[in-house]
């Protein structure tokens, strides 16, 4: 056994760092009496270390010798009292928050909980849990950026893809094997230039953040793929590594992230920081549970005993602690400056962002956030909700946050499958929300725009199902949403009728045009482009297998060379991305932005817009009247273009309008056809009238002399409609 001495050490920083001849260790803990820090050797031996240093609640010292690679973890001494919220138990082995690499796994010995679960006194559980828990790791990761420039896409450029690591290159037949559904496949050329293909400006990962699988789903021999579940918020998540060596993980981590900058993509993550994996009251002790529960978590206020579950997973990080905030601050700034992350995504984001009294915007965490000098900096997007109660907080995050936008995806959907009443909506949601975002003066690249998400049915199965098919995860097809506004096209599945089938592609690229086409910032499912299915599993969290894995062998080549088309001609055309919200009506000047038309090519009343059973409308976006500046303050025109959009299920006739300043319009995009947008396509003039099949999109631009007035539309209001 190792002899080791201990020095006092440092209070900060918090967590192991290594300083080239031994390691400073520092724990914080309200709670604590007394700390052991464990050393364990390569044969598992552990050695206990007292750490006898207290400063403003961090315990610490500073263990010579003590390097890289050493696994340990801590042993807390305190009071168990669940009334007051206490859980100190040193028969646990625990995980420092802090540390930059895990090994190993939780193999769900009984050892592993505070205390025993059949006591119905719950008394704390004598047994050692050091054999069957994770252990932290010593890392001193050294990597070599070289001449890495992080991309800087404004927020009205970007296209999100929304991927997992894994899923994505797994079966990607030109990545080789031994890199497949890794962070150095997802860094390998072949996964970069389906990215570049596409036109994508930033990927947003799910969880990568080092993540446990539940009890539960381990005794079914399933896994927590999609990775909800974190235990450390510093240590990458090692399974999407070529090995478990926590410095190899971190450096193959840094060079996906170099090598997507180095392709001009943005690398955001899916941060879950609203809850860990320690679970409900009856859940393991594994971190925080044990090092200091009463700040790590809220509790509920009548009995200290149980946990207040805004998250749905039976814990809510209490992020009115201002340990827990720091804790949250550390990992974030980690990610930045170390691992050089662009931006996050915060899952159940409502959750971070409460207080005593509910939601406020003014909460701890958003202005520890909003303040700081290098977070603040990053691209930050809300999942504005939690299952609390008021946990609905769409459109009340403050600048610079942008949000997901859940009422474009329902309204999309809605429209995509001929929903009654949803064209006041639909003309919201295309001019970027405004209703949602501009009263605390954020514009539309506010709004995330998405219609799939991992969360749910993918683009494919939304147009193939109208019933969910979770049973393979051993709820009895009880989990995932019920509200799928999903509709199967007039078969439940898979077929061969050609009919359903031209249907469906037709449907599915109508959203995708919607997506890609509104204003707001996309977000992309990964897979989508492929026509993925998932068999109708609208939950397959559990599912690390062929129901998750991208088939590239059945990608349908001609989506994707579809969705690229629509991202180019995005990128290509700013009337598209505009900075900000469309005004809808006449300026100073006379002119306008957007004109909403009837069928008929008539102007829209308000009476049209909630007229029974009409699901049809033209929208008339003006490329010379664009409130935007380029870099040296010239102003920005584009072209003009005219967008046809029928969901009635049976084909209606449109009449283009016949303005008095343009009269002649050339097809761009056909979403019968499925082929990428084209500026070759039939011309026709002003007056002309179109049959559209049902569930089809048109686009036209103006190709009038360039010299020529831009097409005015019709005399009545071209004011937007309310939302």
């Amino acid at each position: 056994m190792p002899h080791y001495e201990v020095w006092p050490g440092s209070a900060e920083p918090l967590g192991a760092s290594y300083d080239g001849l031994g390691t400073n260790f520092a724990l914080y803990s309200e709670t604590a009496e007394g700390v052991e820090l464990c050393l364990f050797d390569d044969d598992g031996a552990e050695t206990r270390l007292e750490l006898t240093s207290f400063t403003n609640h961090r315990w610490h010292g500073y263990v010579p010798d003590v390097g890289p690679g050493t696994r340990y973890g801590y042993r807390v001494h305190g009071p168990w009292d669940l009334a007051a919220g206490d859980r100190c138990n040193p028969a646990k082995l625990l995980l420092d928050p802090y540390a930059r690499g895990i090994v190993g796994d939780v193999d769900w010995d009984p050892s592993v909980h505070g205390h025993d679960l059949q006591d119905m006194a719950r008394r704390p559980d004598p047994h050692d849990s050091a054999d069957h828990v994770p252990r932290s790791v010593v890392v001193s990761s050294s990597f070599n950026w070289g001449n890495d420039r992080p991309p800087e896409h404004e927020w009205a450029d970007m296209v999100i893809y929304e991927v997992h690591v894994k899923g994505f290159t797994h079966r990607m037949p030109d990545v080789p094997r031994h890199l497949r559904g890794t962070y150095a496949g997802m860094a390998h050329p072949a996964a970069i230039d389906h990215l570049t293909r596409l036109g994508v400006t930033s990927v947003e990962l799910m969880p990568v953040q080092a993540f446990l699988t539940e009890g539960d789903l381990s005794g079914r021999g399933l896994t927590n793929y999609w990775g909800y579940n974190p235990i450390n918020w510093f240590a990458i998540h090692p399974g999407w590594a070529r090995t478990d060596d926590p410095e190899e993980v971190v450096n193959e981590f840094k060079g996906m992230v170099k090598a997507l900058h180095a392709a001009g993509i943005e690398v955001l993550l899916d941060v879950v920081y609203n809850h860990t994996a320690e679970g409900s009251s009856d859940g393991p002790m594994l971190s925080l549970r044990g090092i200091d529960n009463f700040q790590a978590y809220r509790l509920a206020a009548d009995d200290r005993s149980h946990y207040v579950n805004y998250s749905g997973t039976g814990n809510t990080v209490d992020l009115r602690s201002k340990s827990m905030v720091k804790l949250v601050m550390d990992s974030l700034r980690f990610l930045v400056t170390e691992c050089r992350v662009d931006g996050f995504r915060f899952d159940l984001a409502t959750a971070l962002a409460r207080t005593d009294h509910g939601y406020s915007d003014q909460a701890g965490f958003l202005s520890a956030v909003n303040q700081d000098p290098i977070i603040s900096q990053t691209k930050l997007i809300a999942e504005p909700w939690d299952v609390g109660p008021g946990g609905w907080q769409q459109g009340r995050f403050p600048a610079p946050w942008a949000e997901w936008n859940a009422t474009f995806r329902d309204t999309v959907r809605d429209f995509g499958r001929g929903a009654d009443g949803t064209l006041a909506r639909v003309s919201s949601v295309i001019a970027g929300s405004q209703a949602l975002f501009e009263h605390n003066g954020r514009g539309p690249g506010s709004s995330i725009n998405f219609v799939t998400a991992h969360d749910g049915y993918t683009l494919a199965d939304l147009v193939a199902y109208e019933r969910k098919h979770n049973e393979a995860n051993g709820y009895d097809n009880t989990d995932g949403h019920d509200d799928n506004r999903s509709w199967n096209s007039g078969v439940e599945g898979p077929t061969d009728d050609p009919d359903v089938t031209a249907l469906r592609q037709r449907r599915a690229r109508n959203m995708l045009t919607m997506l890609l086409l509104s204003q707001g910032v996309p977000m992309l499912l990964g897979g989508d482009e492929l026509g993925r299915t998932q068999g109708g599993n609208n939950n397959a969290f559990c599912q690390d297998n062929e129901t998750t894995w991208f088939d590239w062998a059945a990608a349908d080549d001609d989506l994707v060379a579809f969705t690229a088309g629509l991202v180019a001609l995005r990128r290509a055309h700013p009337v598209f991305r505009r900075r900000h919200f469309l005004a809808g009506g006449f300026g100073d000047d006379g002119d306008y932005d957007v004109a909403w038309l009837t069928a008929g090519g008539e102007a829209m009343r308000e009476q049209d817009w909630h007229a029974p059973g009409v699901k049809t409308l033209q929208v008339l976006l003006n490329g010379s009247a664009i409130a935007r500046r380029g870099d040296r303050g010239e102003p920005v025109e584009d072209l003009t273009y005219l967008w046809l959009l029928n969901a009635h299920a049976d084909g209606r006739t449109f009449t283009l309008p016949n303005g008095d300043r343009g009269r002649t319009w050339q097809q761009v995009l056909d979403t019968a056809t499925g082929a990428p947008p084209a500026d070759d396509g039939q011309v026709y003039e002003a007056g002309h009238e179109i049959r559209l099949l049902g569930h089809h999109q048109l686009l036209l631009r103006h190709v009038d002399a360039p010299e020529g007035p831009v097409p005015r539309p019709p005399a009545a209001t071209r004011a937007r409609p309310g939302s």
